[in-house]
């Protein structure tokens, strides 16, 4: 149980690092969960092995943890339009409760070498990962315009002459103003290089038609009848 604790806990601070839903505790919580409960079934029944009319099967209780842990893994996963994140916290979850497992049955060489592998896959692969696909990074930006022709064709032209690759778009009408001619655009990017996106929404920022602008992690506003040709960071 100690080295269910032992193993949980290096998964779990991988997560708890990276300030996933599923950190430090919970990770520790699921190890040693499961290896009480596959201790629970190899040695908890033994009074009973003699009985005539009794079948112990050690593998049920096991079974029934691999399952049951999907319903624990399902809350780490979050939603967000077309981005879903989670996934790997969920994954993790589910791989902590093998390992214990492995201990409680007291397959040791197994649990260990797994938790090695984890704990490769989310730290060294994840770094290996983000450089692989630092090219392929996608940002989303949100728009509030006018409704007249001609705008959209400039937003597209300020993120063309920046070699910015438009992925998706979707719109949809501004809740905000449902009086008046006005669509939110919700752009999907490409991007290659994060200064000449900053040098395209400080142009977008200026045009007259665009009454707002958003980004995850950046935020270039301004109100109707007022200019602000400022990204923020």
């Amino acid at each position: 149980m100690v080295l269910a604790t032992v193993f949980g806990g290096m998964v779990g601070i991988e997560r708890e690092w990276s300030n996933h839903a599923a950190g430090f505790r919970t990770h520790i919580l699921v190890c040693l969960g499961s290896a009480t409960i596959m201790l629970l079934s190899v040695y908890g029944f033994s009074d009973f092995v003699d009985e005539p009319q009794v079948r112990v099967d050690p593998a049920r209780l096991a079974a029934q943890v691999i399952s049951g842990i999907g319903f624990l893994g399902a809350g780490a996963i979050l939603r967000n339009g077309n981005m879903i994140k989670g996934l790997t916290t969920a994954a993790s979850v589910w791989v902590v409760a093998a390992i214990g497992l492995c201990v409680g049955a007291g397959f040791y060489t197994g649990a260990g070498i797994c938790t090695f592998l984890v704990l490769i896959s989310l730290y060294l692969l994840n770094r290996w990962e983000k450089h692989l696909l630092r090219h392929r990074r996608v940002q989303e930006v949100e728009l509030v315009i006018k409704d007249d022709p001609g705008v959209l064709a400039e937003i597209a032209s300020a993120f063309g002459e920046q070699g910015i690759q438009i992925a998706n778009l979707r719109m949809n009408p501004a809740e905000d103003h449902p009086a008046e001619r006005y669509m939110q655009l919700i752009f999907s990017l490409k991007l290659q290089n994060p200064e000449r996106f900053i040098v395209a929404l400080e142009r977008i920022s200026l045009l007259e038609k665009v009454i707002s602008l958003e980004t995850g992690n950046m935020d270039a506003g301004k109100s109707r009848g007022a200019k602000s040709g400022s990204v923020s960071m």
